[in-house]
């Protein structure tokens, strides 16, 4: 699954349609997940995890943490213990 990276979002497409993203926004050193939200066409894949595991990197690698305020990413974020070091507490 290619992830890319867009304009404070992850996302997945297939022939310039997004199928999959994950929306955040920056304030500061803090990333606020807002909204994840996966097509039916890639429902049951992994694709929400895989979102969630890219912007667990990019928090990594950009030394900030991350508000999970969308239920699911929080929900991925909470029962995967590796994630839970980028985690806002």
């Amino acid at each position: 699954m290619d992830i890319k990276q867009g304009n404070n979002k992850f996302f997945v497409e297939k022939d310039s349609e997004e199928l999959a993203a994950l929306e955040y926004m920056p304030n500061g050193d803090v990333l606020t997940v807002t909204h994840t939200e996966v097509s039916p066409e890639l429902s049951g894949q992994g694709v929400g995890k895989q979102l969630v595991s890219e912007i667990v990197q990019y928090a990594r690698n950009e030394g900030k943490t991350i508000d999970a305020q969308c239920s699911f990413a929080r929900g991925v974020i909470e029962k995967t213990p590796e994630f839970q070091d980028v985690l806002n507490k």
